[in-house]
């Protein structure tokens, strides 16, 4: 099949920036130092390659996300990093044999965990990100409860999110030094094995932890191809040029409801973005496409561009080598 077979707009991903991302990622952080985060991609043959590159576990968003790891074989050490109140469906999975570990920041989320079956716990800290995770001087007696409860806990966790654009890099590295202070305190009032953070951002500069969460450096997109980072670009949307104006702009079928916008417009090589509607990107620069041509449109965040696909085609050029379901959408 040819790229130009595929029907637009249509996820595609450059086999030789996907090998190199993949590559460069397991001698940075090789094993059980990185614990790949499946929500940037959504794709079990993915979460496949990432197991194959070395990385035994798992991160995961949603508890859709783990049962699809688990229905796919992928389910030896999943961690859902984030709060849930209704824990029966992933004690459903432990009763089948995965092995899953669960956040919890509340006695709330401590006794879903419980009552729902799940046996194994990190107490979710927050360092800085104004979202889940209990104050650090909580954190002690948040794992003594769960403890009570007859959960395992294996650890912390501590997501520094807000500073993973952070630029320069050494105001990042600084500041990503100080959250995981926050963290490496409550881990001490905690105990267990396991410190987990960190993310494509912060990836090389946190190196408290013992597992970085990383998961958007497999595919890239043009938010984090601004930073200072050894990743290649892999993602982009196969588009056809719909409309050729005189005025100097072109459009082309990939607009807000193929693309993740929370961080900007997309790119397009050698051409000026102007703005996204619903189902068009419109664009200028010389020399203009014509009507029919095919472009790649960039995102600037990959997250939330890959769940609105039900496919993801791997490329070489304009050969698709592979076509991968877009398996673990929804919730």
């Amino acid at each position: 099949m040819r790229t130009t077979d595929l029907v637009t707009p249509a996820l595609v991903v450059d086999a030789a920036a996907l090998e190199h991302n993949l590559a460069t990622m397991a001698a940075a952080l090789p094993g059980s130092k990185l614990r790949p985060h499946v929500k940037a991609h959504k794709t079990t043959a993915l979460a496949a390659r990432q197991r194959a590159a070395g990385h035994p576990g798992l991160t995961c968003a949603t508890i859709r996300e783990a049962e699809g790891l688990a229905a796919a074989g992928l389910a030896s050490d999943l961690l859902l990093a984030n709060e849930v109140v209704d824990a029966r469906r992933l004690g459903a999975l432990v009763a089948a044999g995965a092995r899953v570990t669960l956040a919890v920041d509340s006695d709330e989320t401590v006794d879903a965990a419980a009552d729902g079956g799940v046996r194994e716990v990190l107490i979710d800290i927050n360092v800085g990100l104004p979202r889940c995770g209990c104050d650090p001087a909580t954190a002690g007696a948040l794992a003594a409860r769960a403890r009570r409860r007859g959960l395992d806990v294996r650890g912390v966790m501590g997501y520094e999110g807000h500073l993973m654009l952070e630029r320069p890099r050494e105001d990042r590295a600084e500041r990503t030094a100080a959250a995981m202070a926050l963290l490496l305190d409550a881990h001490a009032d905690v105990g267990g094995e396991i410190v987990s953070g960190g993310g494509t951002g912060t990836y090389d500069l946190n190196t408290s932890v013992t597992e970085i969460q990383a998961g958007s450096y497999v595919l890239m997109d043009t938010a984090y191809g601004a930073l200072d980072l050894p990743f290649r670009p892999a993602l982009a949307i196969e588009a056809t040029v719909i409309s050729v104006n005189r005025g100097g702009w072109a459009v082309a079928d990939c607009g807000l409801k193929a693309l993740g916008m929370d961080h900007g417009d997309p790119a397009i090589d050698g051409h000026d973005v102007w703005f996204c509607s619903d189902e068009h990107v419109t664009f200028s620069g010389e020399p203009l496409p014509r009507v029919g041509d095919r472009i790649r449109v960039r995102p600037a965040h990959v997250d939330p561009t890959v769940a609105y696909h039900e496919w993801m085609h791997v490329v070489d050029g304009a050969t698709v080598v592979e076509t991968w379901a877009v398996d673990l959408r929804g919730w």
